[in-house]
């Protein structure tokens, strides 16, 4: 398998869902340090996006690559150093729920969040309100 295809199908799992909230999904903040499953061409892939930018592509044969990510403009980008590649991500992610995304590469991936972070609560006024 090429290195550029693993990139690919790992990070055509970044994906766009619904949620309210539109600073918490411009970080990517709901899905750092979760379990996202892309599917690009059958094959399922795994990817963490860590703190700081760091990120973990791990292949179905359990193949850890290290990259690293950044969300800009509207775009959630993966790179492992010879490859990058960025998915629209316009919304946060919602767990469970797949996502089709075209990447700047023109592959289409389905993504889906394993689990997400709750919102950061802002803090609170008056009586706990």
């Amino acid at each position: 398998m090429k290195t550029g295809f693993v990139v690919r199908a790992a990070i055509g799992l970044v994906s766009a869902a619904s949620f309210t909230g539109v600073a918490f999904a411009q970080d990517a903040s709901e899905i750092v340090g979760q379990p996202i499953q892309v599917t690009t061409n059958g094959v399922v892939n795994t990817v963490y996006l860590d703190q700081g930018g760091t990120a973990r592509l791990i292949t179905p044969k359990g193949t850890t690559m290290p990259a690293t990510w950044q969300v800009a403009s509207h775009q959630l980008c993966l790179n492992n150093g010879a490859a990058s590649e960025c998915w629209p991500y316009n919304s946060a992610f919602q767990p469970n729920q797949p996502q089709s995304l075209t990447s700047s590469c023109n592959s289409t991936s389905t993504w889906v969040a394993q689990n997400t972070n709750s919102p950061s609560q802002g803090s609170k006024g008056e009586r706990g309100r």
